[in-house]
């Protein structure tokens, strides 16, 4: 019994001591954009890892969301009658939850990993060590980059797969479901507004700064060698992911406070 005791508090303890620091790194990258602003060739490199790169699983996912989640609302509505609610209900979760969420969740596995891996090994071979010897902080030539590709970025692949996914509902629902296409337009753009689009976006862009900080965080403060390098790399996207599941319920609570993205 004591010794379990003993191991949750080492474990609360490690876990409190992590949070601590990645606040720490986040307020460093925070002041590190105001006081010296962005370097533009590591940042667009970034961009184009982060975001061209990114470009496959962004279509996928929101492609093949769009459509099961057409298909399932039709299956669903068609039991009452209400078929021409397919368009509002499908464009409402893919702008409000299902756009933003997964495509966090596919960049972070992508992306997230590729970012604590990078570091970790940089971390690893000394090259962290040898930025901090030449008198240049690591989160100016390291993180900010990464954070500020990432925020640029993920918002810009969310709107991707809502799109996507909003197409791909309709022809799902339109033209293998048999769903009347003008009142699948009609609807969708009744029930369907500028806020809940940015509601997507915020999400998106809050998404975007835990994943590349967390995944930054973990990167810089790996352990020695190839395990340590790899048990980094699971946890950042471990940890990341969780953090935009958890996320995502406590923002939507506090949008929905405001009057402007009230239902």
């Amino acid at each position: 019994m004591a010794n379990s005791v003993l191991e949750l508090r080492s474990v609360l303890a490690r876990m409190v001591t992590g949070l601590g620091e990645w606040a720490l790194l986040l307020a460093e990258t925070i002041s590190s954009f105001f006081r010296y602003g962005v370097r533009w060739a590591d940042t667009i490199r970034q961009m184009y890892h982060v975001g061209v790169q990114s470009q496959t699983v962004t279509l996928i996912t929101g492609g093949f969301t769009g459509m099961v989640f057409a298909a399932q609302t039709f299956f669903q509505f068609h039991k009452v009658r209400m078929d021409t609610a397919v368009g509002a209900v499908v464009s409402l979760a893919m702008c409000r939850e299902l756009g933003p969420v997964l495509t966090a969740l596919m960049v972070s596995g992508r992306v997230g990993a590729s970012f604590a891996a990078e570091l970790g090994t940089m971390r690893v071979t000394e090259q962290v060590d040898a930025l901090r010897a030449m008198a240049k902080h690591p989160t100016d030539y390291l993180v900010l980059p990464r954070v500020a590709a990432m925020m640029t970025t993920l918002p810009l692949l969310t709107v991707e797969a809502i799109a996507v996914g909003i197409l791909s509902g309709y022809l799902v629902a339109v033209h293998l479901l048999g769903v009347d296409g003008t009142y699948f337009l009609i609807n969708m753009r009744k029930y369907t507004g500028l806020s809940d689009v940015l509601q997507g976006l915020i999400k998106a862009a809050c998404f975007a700064l835990c994943i590349s900080t967390i995944c930054c965080y973990k990167g810089l403060n790996c352990r020695s060698g190839a395990e340590g390098v790899g048990r980094a790399t699971t946890e950042a996207v471990v940890v990341s992911s969780v953090t935009v599941l958890i996320s995502n319920f406590f923002i939507t609570m506090l949008l929905s406070h405001i009057p402007f993205f009230q239902p």
